[in-house]
Order: C-alpha cells, then sequence, then structure tokens
C-alpha cells in the first residue's frame, strides 16, 4: 500500500490526516474487544467516523487480504507455519430438486 500523499486545500486550514498507524492500532481495538465503532474510545486519536472510514477504504482496497499474505508467506520463510492447526470452511448447499 502507498501512503497518500498530503493533501494541500486551496483554503487552508483543516485537521491534518489521522496517521495510518492510530487507525490500524484503533481498527484492532475494535476487532478484539468487540466493541462497537461508536464506542471507540478517545485514547486512539482519530475520532470513530474516522476509523471506519479508513477501515472501509482499506476493506475496498483489500489491503487485509494482502497484509494476511504477506503474513504468512513471512512466517513459511521462516518455516513457523503449524499446518496441523490450519481449518478449511466451505459451506454445504442442498442441491434444489435433486440436483438436476
Amino acid at each position: 500500500m502507498v501512503p497518500p500523499t498530503e493533501v494541500i486545500r486551496p483554503q487552508g486550514g483543516g485537521r491534518r490526516r489521522a496517521s495510518d498507524r492510530e487507525c490500524l492500532a484503533a481498527i484492532i481495538f475494535v476487532a478484539t474487544s468487540g466493541c462497537t465503532w461508536r464506542q471507540l474510545p478517545p485514547v486512539f486519536g482519530p475520532a470513530w467516523p474516522t476509523v471506519y472510514r479508513r477501515f472501509a477504504q482499506w476493506s475496498r482496497d483489500r489491503v487485509w487480504a494482502r497484509l494476511h499474505r504477506v503474513i504468512l508467506d513471512e512466517l513459511g520463510a521462516r518455516g513457523e507455519l503449524d499446518w496441523s492447526r490450519c481449518a478449511i470452511d466451505s459451506v454445504s448447499v442442498r442441491a434444489a430438486k435433486g440436483g438436476h
């Protein structure tokens, strides 16, 4: 992911862009704590709408899938993947009219 360039507003002013690191920490907190976006504590810095917008943008950009792949590749290169603890998920759907 290429970090966005700083946008200079022609009218000046405005707030600084919330850092990706702050937003990532807040996203991880929401994902692991079970709180809602609106319950995000202010200690993370950016307000919840900012964090949610960043999460939504990164989801659209498939950042999470790419990050997952990078982590798996790194662990695999180190020989630290334990495939005995792997789970494969599938969905079973009943075939209508006997599958014909």
